[in-house]
């Protein structure tokens, strides 16, 4: 994503392309950072507070100072600027700054990858993955951390295969969670998706479709589901803050149909962003 505008804690803006985090820092050294990631529609943040919280909450399964909500908040109208009237994408890095401290917050502008609209109307692909279901503390339950190698392996393997997405299962083939997505699939009228207590995280648009599948005319079921109900559902996809509703019509080889859910909450999300 090419970056358009860039703050930092205690320097406001800055050029996108200046060093801003020291070599000792922790973030960098050790992945002790928190992060999130979200969609700003015509210069608007979607549910932004829903991201600073599990920021927040990221912060302190990690073991980070208490995240400094304002002044994030003040970073995020200084990046906002530049914005414009597109869409564009924003992320919020907060890390523990070198052994020490102090800590440090940063908001970083970018520009959707234009790929994400090329590849909707088609629908993506995908492989399924062996994950870690973090069923303990030590694992990091629900955690956006900046510790992301293993789900950039994990998609570097997908696109190897040549694919765009993995699909995490765990040993006993329980479907998990995307490399940065939900998933999710429809039988009939009903969507199923993964229970937060299977330790994946807790993505604010996977939230926001429970809130809108009622009124598009569907149920919610959130459970522990093998790989095989996805194989055989009606159809299925991914969720998530930048690439929004992502129709999925093949997992390891095998067709998935392109149905008509995914594209209903997608225009329902888009539809609920014009709103605020």
């Amino acid at each position: 994503m090419s970056p358009l505008a860039l703050a930092v804690s205690g320097r406001g803006l800055v050029d996108p392309a200046e060093p801003v985090i020291r070599a000792d820092d922790e973030g960098l050294l050790r992945g002790r950072a928190a992060f999130e990631t979200l969609r700003v529609y015509g210069g608007r943040p979607f549910r932004l507070e829903a991201h600073l919280e599990r920021l927040a909450a990221s912060s302190r399964s990690i073991g980070l100072p208490a995240v400094d909500l304002e002044e994030l908040e003040e970073l995020v109208s200084l990046v906002l600027d530049r914005a414009g009237t597109g869409d564009t994408a924003l992320r919020l890095v907060w890390t523990g700054g070198p052994a020490g401290g102090p800590p440090a917050g940063l908001a970083l502008l970018s520009e959707i990858p234009t790929w994400i609209e090329e590849l909707r109307p088609r629908g993506a692909r995908a492989v399924s993955l062996l994950g870690i279901r973090a069923a303990v503390p030590w694992l990091l339950p629900g955690v956006k951390s900046t510790s992301y190698a293993v789900n950039m392996a994990a998609e570097a393997e997908a696109k190897r295969r040549g694919v765009e997405e993995a699909i995490f299962v765990d040993a006993d083939d329980i479907v998990l969670e995307g490399t940065v997505t939900n998933i999710w699939w429809r039988k009939e009228e009903t969507l199923y998706t993964p229970s937060l207590e299977l330790g994946i995280l807790a993505g604010v648009t996977r939230a926001t479709l429970i809130e809108l599948a009622p009124s598009s005319g569907y149920r919610v079921d959130e459970d522990a589901y093998p790989l095989d109900d996805v194989l055989g559902a009606d159809e299925a996809f991914t969720s998530s803050s930048i690439r929004e509703i992502m129709p999925l019509v093949e997992i390891d080889g095998r067709r998935l149909v392109r149905g008509p859910a995914a594209d209903r909450l997608q225009e329902a999300l888009r539809e609920l962003a014009a709103t605020l």
